[in-house]
């Protein structure tokens, strides 16, 4: 099915139980949560399906060490249990993350830090933590993380076994720390696994990408097809609003003025840099900046991202990875790897997006909480609107329940089941060690080279069976450096809900994150999208233009993407 045509379904299907206005994880976590409790559920996003907020993560499943020093007791250990479950029921995408916290003084924030929860004003004075107040947090951590025993304690290690591990570490270290979190390689499609997943759980589930809620007339829902500008009312029993740092603006639209958001604007930059690889170690390097902001180094892909800064943001505006922040990215490599020198041609994608945080006035933007809340307005003459602030990646599956809670008892009906521990998608059965890969390689696609079924293991998960079995059923061949093949992209025009180029070269593969969006690359995948769904040369062609501006303009990606064809 092709997405116009899940547009065609909705512009038909006259009412639903509920309508969910947002398609990143959180709106596709409660789609499917409804969807398996057998709620007839619509979901619409008015870009791509996790283009959003989604798309802007720094690609870590975490349980929020930070939070603790905050008093988020629930939301650390909610964030672990999370962490910890995703590790088991979606292992194609979330895997262990060994992180390392290179420390510079014993006794730092001892006083200073306990404060913190008592002061969130923006004006407090920054204390970089030292060993002392590290080892009291990540032992505590260690309780909340232990529960099941899927991650090892933490480590400490003194200067000279530190710097023998990491020898180009800044020299004036005294310790370094290192624990387990969980990084998740590929994180839009593990919300488009989730997405498959709640279709097929009920058949009253349907959604559509490229589709916003324009209104709301009493219980029916004004949407609008973003490609044809076609509008259409679907009567919904309850309305959904998880449009995330937008939703105030999505409420505006529907005729209810809130000020629930306050959303931060996060950013951070990829670099092809072989020395800076080789420098982690292969490890996510974690620590406090010189200004107090946390901050990250770590590998994946072959590269190495860089992230992120906590700037106040308006969500009207398109959120951008400025030249201050990529100066701000340098500094921070500097003082971790006084060594290595960066230059800013290295730099191969940026990204930047906006956290779905809670309004916060004064408070210090890396202060604001990260939990959640649903606001519920039952209105006088029409649907209730629930409205979603806050939320992360690693809490997905249960803020989804959460939410999906607090519509059933809007409904009137009762929960049928949990998604607590269920597998996702190409997660079931996945075979996480290297012996068991190799076996499940050469068992189930005999015949695909195996370089190329790796990269299909990687990108579907046990998935790539089907997918592999769609490739051998007409000619094929490989395009975009070798990452993708035509019946490939064909398969994502027709079954992933791809509508642009874009939607595959960011979300459906790692070619941008990985810099290898080129103009030939970005013409290659518009010509094989074409193929599949009708388009014309001209057509071809704009959507080809239209991915390389948006590279351009959202992402760094400028004269490089402008190699000859």
């Amino acid at each position: 099915m092709t997405t116009r045509e899940s547009v065609a379904i909705l512009r038909t299907l006259g009412r639903a139980d509920v309508v969910i206005i947002g398609g990143g994880i959180n709106g596709i976590s409660t789609f499917r949560d409804l969807a398996m409790q057998g709620v007839d559920v619509v979901l619409v996003e008015r870009g791509d399906f996790a283009s959003g907020a989604s798309a802007a993560s720094s690609r870590m499943i975490h349980g929020g060490l930070r939070y603790l020093e905050n008093g988020e007791l629930r939301l650390v250990k909610e964030s672990v249990h999370e962490r910890n479950a995703l590790l088991q029921t979606a292992p194609h995408f979330v895997k262990p993350l060994r992180t390392t916290i290179p420390v510079h003084s014993t006794w730092s924030s001892v006083i200073a830090s306990p404060m913190k929860v008592l002061r969130h004003r923006s004006g407090t004075k920054r204390v970089q933590r030292g060993a002392v107040m590290i080892k009291l947090g990540l032992t505590l951590y260690d309780t909340f993380s232990r529960g099941n025993g899927i991650v090892p304690r933490h480590r400490f290690m003194g200067r000279k076994e530190s710097l023998e591990l990491f020898p180009r570490l800044d020299p004036a270290i005294k310790y370094t720390a290192t624990y387990f979190d969980a990084s998740v390689h590929s994180p839009e499609r593990l919300a488009l696994d989730v997405l498959t997943d709640a279709l097929a759980a009920h058949p009253g589930a349907h959604a559509a990408n490229y589709v916003e809620a324009v209104g709301l007339e009493g219980s029916t829902v004004r949407l609008r097809d973003v490609e044809t500008g076609e509008e259409f009312g679907i009567e919904a029993g309850a309305v959904v609003n998880a449009s995330g740092p937008w939703t105030d603006l999505t409420n505006g639209a529907l005729g209810r003025e809130t000020r629930f958001m306050g959303g931060t604007k996060g950013s951070h930059i990829v670099l092809d840099h072989p020395e800076l690889l080789e420098a982690t170690g292969g490890r996510e390097i974690f620590l406090e900046h010189t200004d107090g902001r946390i901050v990250l180094i770590y590998p994946l892909h072959g590269r190495v991202i860089v992230g992120t800064t906590d700037i106040d943001a308006d969500p009207r505006e398109t959120a951008v990875c400025t030249d201050d922040e990529v100066d701000y990215f340098f500094d921070l490599v500097g003082h971790v790897f006084p060594d290595i020198e960066l230059r800013r041609e290295q730099i191969v994608f940026t990204y930047s997006g906006i956290r779905p945080l809670p309004r916060h006035d004064e408070m210090s933007p890396g202060l604001v909480s990260r939990d959640y809340r649903v606001e519920v307005d039952r209105g006088r003459d029409g649907a209730p609107v629930l409205s979603l602030v806050g939320g992360k990646w690693t809490t997905f599956r249960a803020l989804g329940e959460a939410l999906a809670d607090n519509v059933l008892e809007v409904l009137g009906r009762k929960r049928v089941a949990s998604t607590d521990g269920v597998v996702i998608g190409g997660g079931s059965g996945f075979p996480k060690r290297k012996a068991a890969r190799e076996a499940w390689l050469g068992a189930e696609l005999p015949g695909v080279p195996h370089d190329r079924a790796d990269a299909l293991l990687s990108r579907y998960g046990t998935r790539a069976v089907e997918v592999a079995a769609y490739l051998a059923a007409g000619p094929d061949a490989l395009i975009a450096h070798g990452e993708l093949s035509r019946r490939e992209v064909e398969r994502m025009a027709l079954q992933e809900h791809v509508v642009h180029t874009a939607d595959v070269v960011l979300r459906r593969t790692n070619i941008a994150f990985k810099g290898l969006a080129d103009e030939r690359t970005c013409r290659e995948i518009a010509l094989a999208l074409g193929g599949a769904l009708g388009w014309d040369s001209a057509s071809i062609a704009a959507d080809t233009e239209a991915c390389l501006a948006l590279l351009r303009e959202r992402h760094g990606i400028a004269e490089r993407a402008r190699v000859a064809a």
